[in-house]
C-alpha cells in the first residue's frame, strides 16, 4: 500500500520538476509559460490533481494577474509616450560621463521603485528605462546596468510590505503593524540593500571600467502623454501603500490604476489601443497560472503539512536554528518552482505551525532574497528577461546562475543575521 500511494506522489514531483527545468533551460527556444502550461495540463491529464483543484491554483493568482497587468499596462503606455527617454536623458546628465556615478544612480532609482512601487514593477517598468538610458549614452555594454534592475528588486523586497506581493502571501491575515515591520526589517534590508550593490560593483567593475559615457545629450520633449503616464505610475505608488495600508490586495488598485492610466493617454491620442494589447508581455499570465497549479499539486502530496510539522516541532526545539534553516531553505527552494508560489507554501505552513516571529521573518526574507540566485526565481526576474530580451539582450541561466551564486548568499547571510540580532 505505502508503494501504491508513494507513487503518484512521485510522479507528481517528478512532472513538476521537469516543467520547472523547461522554464529554467527553454528547450527549443520555446517561451517559460509554455513549459508551466505543459506540466499543469499534464497533471490534470494523468488525474494526478482533479481538474476542480486545478481551476482552484489558478484561482489562487487572482490578484497576482491583476497587479502584473496594471504595471504592464503602465510601461506599455510609458514605453510609447516617451517617458522613460525622457528621464534616460535626465539621469544620463546627471551621470556627468561617468560609468560608475551611472551604476549607482540606477542602483539608487531601483531601489526607490521597488520600495514603493514592488519588485515587479521595477522589472517592468524600471528595465525599459535603463536600456533607454544606457542606449542614449552610447553605452556598448549595457548589462551591467540591467543587472542592477533584476537584482535590486529581490534584494529591497522586504522594506515595505509592499515592496513585493510575496510579503503579502507569506503573512496573510497576521501582517505586522508598519511600524512592528520596519522594527524587524530595516536592517535587515539596509545590509541585503548594501551587500548586493557591493558584490555587484565588484563583479561588473572591469566592464564599466571599460565603458564610454556621453555626458552632454538633448533631452526630449515630454508631450502630454509622458507626462500623464508619469503621473499615473506616481498615483499608482500611492495607491498601493494606501491599499497596504488598508489591507486591501494590491491586485485591483494597481490593475484600475494602468487601466485608467492607459484610457486617458488613448483618448488624448484619439487611437492606439491594439498597439498597446499588441505590444504587453501577455504570456506572463499563464506561466503565473502554471506555477500556481503546479504548486497546488505539491500541496496535495501532503508537503504543506510535512512542513508545518517539521517547521513547529523544529522552532519548538531551537527557535535561532530553525529560523537560518527555514530561511536558508526557502531562499534556495524558491528557485525551483519560483518564490510566489513558495511563498504560498511557506505562508501557509508558518501560519499552521504558529512559529515565532524570528522565524517567519526568516522564511519572508528567505522568499524575497533567495530568487537572486537564478532566473527562474521570482516572477520580477522573469518579466525582467522578457523586458531585456525585448531589447535585444538576453542572459542565459547558466550566466545568471553563477552571478547569482556571488550575489544572493552574502546578502542572505547578512540579513538574517540582522534579523536574530533584532
Amino acid at each position: 500500500m505505502g508503494a501504491l500511494t508513494l507513487t503518484p506522489n512521485l510522479a507528481t514531483w517528478g512532472i513538476a520538476a521537469l516543467a520547472t527545468l523547461g522554464v529554467i533551460l527553454r528547450p527549443f527556444a520555446w517561451p517559460e509559460a509554455i513549459w508551466a502550461v505543459l506540466g499543469a495540463a499534464l497533471l490534470v491529464l494523468l488525474g494526478l490533481i482533479p481538474w476542480q483543484a486545478a481551476l482552484e491554483g489558478v484561482a489562487k493568482g487572482t490578484d497576482v494577474y491583476l497587479f502584473l497587468v496594471g504595471m504592464m499596462l503602465l510601461s506599455e503606455i510609458a514605453r510609447k509616450e516617451g517617458l522613460f527617454d525622457w528621464l534616460a536623458a535626465h539621469a544620463v546628465r546627471a551621470a556627468k560621463g561617468s560609468a560608475t556615478r551611472l551604476f549607482a544612480l540606477v542602483y539608487v532609482v531601483g531601489t526607490v521603485v521597488t520600495i514603493f512601487l514592488s519588485n515587479d514593477a521595477c522589472a517592468v517598468v524600471l528595465t525599459p528605462a535603463v536600456f533607454a538610458a544606457t542606449r542614449a549614452a552610447g553605452v556598448k555594454q549595457p548589462l551591467p546596468y540591467l543587472f542592477v534592475c533584476a537584482f535590486i528588486a529581490n534584494a529591497a523586497s522586504f522594506v515595505l510590505p509592499i515592496s513585493n506581493p510575496a510579503n503579502l502571501v507569506v503573512f496573510a491575515e497576521h501582517m505586522p503593524p508598519l511600524s512592528q515591520w520596519l522594527a524587524t526589517f530595516t536592517l535587515p534590508s539596509v545590509l541585503a540593500i548594501g551587500a548586493t550593490y557591493a558584490v555587484l560593483r565588484l563583479t561588473q567593475n572591469a566592464r564599466l571600467k571599460a565603458e564610454t559615457v556621453a555626458a552632454d545629450i538633448a533631452i526630449p520633449v515630454l508631450g502630454r502623454g509622458g507626462t500623464i503616464a508619469g503621473i499615473g505610475i506616481v498615483a499608482t505608488g500611492a495607491a498601493l501603500i494606501g491599499a497596504s495600508a488598508a489591507g486591501i490586495e494590491l491586485g485591483l488598485p494597481t490593475f484600475l490604476a494602468g487601466l485608467a492610466t492607459a484610457l486617458v493617454v488613448l483618448a488624448i491620442n484619439r487611437g492606439g489601443l491594439v498597439e498597446v494589447a499588441r505590444d504587453v508581455s501577455w504570456g506572463v499570465l499563464p506561466l503565473v497560472a502554471g506555477l500556481f497549479v503546479l504548486v497546488e499539486a505539491l500541496e496535495k502530496t501532503g508537503l504543506l503539512t510535512r512542513l508545518a510539522d517539521w517547521l513547529g516541532h523544529a522552532a519548538q526545539g531551537d527557535p535561532a536554528a530553525t529560523a537560518w534553516a527555514g530561511g536558508a531553505l526557502v531562499a534556495f527552494g524558491s528557485n525551483l518552482v519560483n518564490n510566489l508560489p513558495a511563498g504560498l507554501l511557506a505562508g501557509a505552513a508558518v501560519q499552521a505551525a504558529h512559529v515565532p516571529d524570528t522565524v517567519a521573518g526568516a522564511i519572508l526574507i528567505g522568499v524575497d532574497l533567495g530568487p537572486n540566485l537564478s532566473v527562474t526565481g521570482s516572477l520580477a526576474t522573469i518579466l525582467w528577461l522578457t523586458a531585456i530580451r525585448r531589447e535585444g539582450e538576453d542572459v542565459s541561466a547558466w550566466a545568471f546562475l553563477k552571478l547569482g551564486a556571488l550575489v544572493m548568499p552574502p546578502a542572505l547571510v547578512l540579513a538574517l543575521a540582522a534579523l536574530l540580532l533584532v
